[in-house]
């Protein structure tokens, strides 16, 4: 099926929700106007309809291909990344002093969503190339920056991020990749694993930011440091030389991402590969957390383009499905059979896929104002109070938005029937890709992990106590001008009080013992995301409410979602609750040996 992209919901949650004029009071955003992004979201349509998503099925087909000289890309995708390069795109998000067009975060995430709707394969090997961009620019040399970001900014250069081996995957502290010094460079030996885009022939280079150890360094994550290693060395007048000592030994076979190289990659296997320190030595983790908190924010996205995509799927097919005749409709006594769409099952899964993506992308996109406020703000406590909320926000972002894209993806299947379950439908295909976006940049459990450990275990619970206060307040001040209206408050204000006792709830697990709060880690992750999206999407109504009558269609559409978000999403957040506040003695209790 074709793909629309769903530009008329992204100018919604920027402009009516969100608010995104207010990014004018950073000097680094104050030319950001609605009508720029507007553009500039058109565009991105477009190329996402025109030239991402024809191919989509061709990558799950023809896939990524290892060969001794280096992975082989199918040929659409290759002629795809080079209109990529042509119009610009790698630039959008990157700092001007290198060659970007520094757009904010907020637009630069709703551009990503086309890309991970359109075509997740591909989108993967320019979210990579942009978090190593963001990385150097905050963590580099002067010199580094200079010589490596601006054939990074446009994308004539591809990067990748470097972390896990066959030992250590979400255990970090045991990485054994060696780093020897060598003059003004270093020598690496030991190979990685899992390392997305880590080989291709888009691009002449690729520039690999690994983490290893500094022979002589402290054991454990206290003695990692970063380091730039690039696929072929590169001469001081920024021309290529030789190639350096890393090569792709293999790529993994996968259940879905089949144009996405995941690689298998070697560093030393002869004299050593070289590479460049960033920043200081023993700080690398914390400088790749830069990277990584990106890249779980534009992973958080996949889940929600993938939903948006199945839905857009399933709807198209379930109104053109004839089959039966629905209780309640004029045809179940007229004898006529009606598009599937009009059965309630059919109604509710569809409506299920379409609340769940709104909700979760004006999370996602709520987070990214958060993250360009924290950065480019002249107000030093509006920064603080910025980053706190985005820090909190982005591992809900990242594990609520994938987990209910998987489940959008899967109830496409089922919407389509037993022709969901062939590949001819691509239906499949969408389930199949999106199933890794719950798993790669961290599992939901270690985001689950983040939210209560770093993030509400570590302030004490502030953090989360201050949004819970501003969506109970916000909730408090909507209209209610309709029982609709009262109906979604009054389930919102539900939702955010179970959030609240849950908090406290997860304080007192916290003091008990963190394998006591880990034990309910996600569920509480879990009513985090129904509950915020519940305040979001109780925004949303009022807003379409007061607008209704200049756009009914559009404005009637979210009020309608809103609803049935309130009253088939929302009521999650009852058992999600009651799980937080008593479940974590029958999992701490649990002995692995009788499982």
């Amino acid at each position: 099926m074709s793909y629309k992209a769903p530009v008329r919901e992204l100018q919604f949650v920027l402009h009516e929700l969100i608010d995104d004029s207010r990014l004018t009071a950073c000097p680094a955003h104050a030319e950001y106007s609605a009508e720029l992004a507007d553009s500039i979201l058109e565009e991105a349509a477009r190329f996402a309809e025109e030239v991402l998503a024809p191919i989509n099925v061709v990558g799950d087909r023809e896939g990524a291909r290892w060969t001794p000289e280096g992975v082989r890309m199918p040929d659409a995708f290759k002629q795809a990344y080079e209109k990529f390069v042509e119009g610009g795109w790698p630039q959008l998000r990157a700092p001007q002093e290198h060659g970007g067009q520094g757009a904010p975060m907020l637009l630069g995430t709703a551009v990503e969503e086309l890309w991970g709707s359109a075509n997740l394969s591909f989108k993967l090997c320019p979210m990579l190339t942009q978090g190593a961009v963001d990385a150097l620019h905050r963590c580099g040399s002067a010199q580094q920056q200079a010589l490596w970001l601006p054939k990074m900014v446009t994308g004539e250069w591809a990067g990748t991020m470097n972390l896990t081996e066959p030992q250590a995957g979400s255990d970090l502290g045991a990485i054994r990749t060696r780093a020897v010094p060598e003059g003004d460079h270093y020598r690496l030996y030991g190979q990685k694993i899992f390392i997305t885009y880590g080989d291709h022939d888009y691009t002449p280079n690729i520039v690999h930011l690994v983490l290893a150890r500094i022979e002589g360094a402290p054991e454990g994550t206290k003695g990692i440091s970063l380091f730039i290693v690039p696929k072929v060395l590169v001469n001081e007048d920024g021309s290529l030389g030789r190639p350096n000592d890393v090569r792709c030994v293999s790529i993994e076979h996968k259940l879905g991402i089949h144009a996405s190289p995941t690689c298998v990659l070697a560093y030393g296997d002869r004299e050593g590969a070289i590479g460049y320190l960033v920043g200081e030595p023993n700080r690398g983790l914390e400088y790749m957390f830069i990277m990584m908190n990106g890249a779980r924010l534009a992973v958080g996205l996949e889940g929600y383009a993938m939903g948006e995509r199945a839905y857009q799927q399933a709807l198209e097919w379930a109104r053109n499905r004839i089959q039966g005749r629905p209780a309640g409709h004029a045809s179940a006594t007229a004898g006529t059979s009606l598009p599937i769409a009009y059965h309630s099952d059919v109604k509710r899964m569809l409506l299920t896929m379409k609340a769940c993506t709104d909700a979760s992308r004006a999370l996602t996109l709520y987070t990214a104002y958060h993250l360009d406020v924290a950065r480019h703000h002249p107000d030093a406590d509006m920064r603080a109070a910025a980053q706190a909320r985005g820090d909190l926000l982005i591992p809900i972002v990242k594990a609520w938005s994938t987990e209910v894209g998987i489940e959008s993806t899967s109830l496409g299947i089922q919407v389509h029937g037993g022709m969901g379950y062939i590949e001819e439908t691509g239906a499949a295909q969408l389930l199949r890709d999106a199933r890794i976006t719950a798993i790669y940049e961290g599992t939901t459990g270690i985001q689950a992990g983040d939210l209560i450990g770093r993030k509400v275990g570590r302030d004490g619970g502030a953090a989360m106590r201050a949004l819970i206060a501003e969506m109970s307040t916000e909730v408090e001040a909507l209209p209610e001008a309709d029982d609709g209206l009262r109906a979604t408050k009054r389930a919102a204000l539900e939702g955010i009080e179970l959030l609240r006792t849950s908090t406290e709830a997860l304080l007192g697990l916290l003091a008990r013992g963190l394998e006591h709060a880990q034990a309910v880690a996600v569920p509480y992750l879990m009513l985090s995301g129904v509950v915020i999206g519940g305040w979001l999407m109780a925004k949303s109504q009022a807003i379409a409410a007061s607008r209704h009558d200049a756009d009914p269609g559009f404005y009637g559409a979210k009020l309608q979602i809103a609803r049935f978000y309130a009253s088939q999403v929302l009521p999650q957040a009852l058992a999600l609750a009651r799980t937080v506040q008593s479940g974590a003695e029958g999992v701490v209790a649990a002995d692995p040996a009788r499982l």
